[in-house]
């Protein structure tokens, strides 16, 4: 059986400043209208479908995977926007980056809260 994630929706109260702030930040093809949805394709195919609401957004986790040159332009763009930044989920780490597993792995916040993190190496995939 092949079983692969096809999109997830993205609750947010503003899609364009949540879906373009992801798409900016990431390096990603500017997003797209799809019915209600304001979508961001990702380059495997995977689509973050960006959805309002009027209501209380629970804080979700995305993550993605980047190479190594990606991810220092990616950092780039987080600091250069000034966003905050940490090592680990619980955000104890503030203004760090981890280096699990051999790679190197960020968390950052976006416009309504979901925490997002990009990472060079798939956790449990090397040295600790």
């Amino acid at each position: 059986m092949s079983v692969q994630l096809n999109h997830t929706i993205v609750w947010c109260q503003d899609q364009r400043l949540s879906a373009t702030f992801l798409a900016d930040t990431l390096g990603l093809r500017p997003p797209t209208h799809f019915g209600p949805f304001l979508v961001v394709e990702a380059a495997n195919g995977v689509s973050l479908d960006f959805q309002e609401t009027d209501g209380a957004i629970a804080s979700q986790h995305y993550a993605f995977l980047v190479t190594e040159d990606d991810f220092d332009e990616i950092f780039d763009r987080i600091t250069g926007q000034r966003v905050n930044y940490w090592a680990d989920p619980g955000m104890d780490q503030a203004g760090k980056i981890n280096r699990n597993d051999g790679g190197r792995g960020v968390y950052f916040k976006d416009p309504n809260g979901h925490l997002l993190e990009i990472l060079t190496r798939p956790y449990g995939n090397g040295a600790a």
